[in-house]
């Protein structure tokens, strides 16, 4: 697998602070002078080379891996040290040098490299990438970790661990979450919304191309205009699980008497706090259980529980 090399500076290039089509919703590259095309034949390596060279001379994230993983994915590997040494060092034909020519030049433009190749990996999926969907940081693996050991060790709501569970994902983009879930939950059952017809139709087009669309339900939904949709969706479901852009409003008030069990929230590290301090005053059915850390040690991961207490008690909303 090949994510963990690139920063988690990759996971989009200006998506949630530009509106909502990103700088990439249109498909736009900025204009930059590429190489030109060489006038004799060159080789994989000496074009991992040349590209190297002139994503530093222009300020490029990351030269290295961005040459090598668009380099290696026009040869059909993921990696350059996963190419036998024989394909690296053959001439490319003209075809496949202008193949590489434009992918890099994408990359020239600040594309990142999940935009530029279409594809990039996810725990053991591969997903396909294209704006303005965001691209899933290699924090959100952590977060599938923490709801999958919940959902295979604890009962929830009085259903043992090997009963059907269901998963609610808020905001799915190209619902990395989901279908990380139900790939290594066989038993488990999703739906997933976003107020995205590009995030739906990506996670659709997923959720086929892994066979795992019998058990995903994905809706086009927009949750702070459109609450009541979503309440409709959450009358059986185990956890509830989001990255979001969104989602602690007065709608969470409204959302929080139907969910079953959990509430899983990948968040800014400066956040936990004061969604702790949120729950506490608006949110009477739920208390905040913890925060987990990431991988690099920053507070990551928000994690809330339904009052047991208070199963049997209905909200009162007015």
């Amino acid at each position: 697998m090949w994510r963990r090399s690139l920063s988690a500076g990759y996971r989009c290039f200006g998506c949630r602070s530009v509106g909502p089509k990103g700088i990439w919703g249109s498909h736009a590259v900025r204009t930059c002078s590429a190489p030109a095309l060489p006038a004799g034949r060159i080789t994989a390596l000496q074009a991992v080379d040349l590209w190297r060279r002139h994503f530093e001379e222009r300020g490029v994230t990351e030269p290295d891996h961005s040459s090598q993983y668009i380099i290696a994915h026009l040869l059909g590997a993921k990696t350059i040290e996963s190419l036998e040494q024989g394909k690296l060092t053959e001439f490319l034909s003209q075809e496949k040098t202008e193949q590489v020519w434009k992918l890099c030049s994408r990359r020239l433009s600040r594309m990142p490299v999940q935009y530029v190749i279409e594809e990039w990996d996810f725990r053991d999926l591969t997903l396909k990438m294209r704006p303005p969907v965001f691209i899933p940081r290699p924090e959100t693996e952590e977060l599938v970790e923490l709801v999958l050991a919940d959902l295979e060790t604890e009962p929830r709501t009085g259903v043992g661990a090997g009963a059907q569970h269901t998963c609610l994902e808020v905001g799915c983009g190209s619902g990395a979450i989901s279908l990380s879930l139900l790939k290594s939950l066989p038993q488990l059952k999703a739906s997933a919304v976003d107020q995205s017809q590009d995030a739906v139709d990506l996670t659709r087009e997923n959720a086929l191309r892994l066979g795992l669309q019998d058990r995903l339900q994905i809706y086009h939904i927009d949750v702070m205009k459109d609450a009541d949709a979503v309440l409709s969706l959450c009358s059986h479901v185990s956890a509830l699980v989001s990255n979001p852009p969104y989602l602690f409003s007065e709608d969470m008030t409204t959302l929080e008497p139907e969910i079953l069990s959990r509430v899983y929230l990948e968040v800014d590290p400066r956040h936990p706090p004061l969604i702790r301090r949120w729950v506490e005053v608006n949110v009477e059915e739920m208390h905040y259980v913890e925060t987990r850390h990431d991988i690099s040690g920053r507070p990551r991961f928000c994690i809330l529980q339904k009052e047991e207490s208070h199963k049997h008690h209905k909200l009162d909303l007015d």
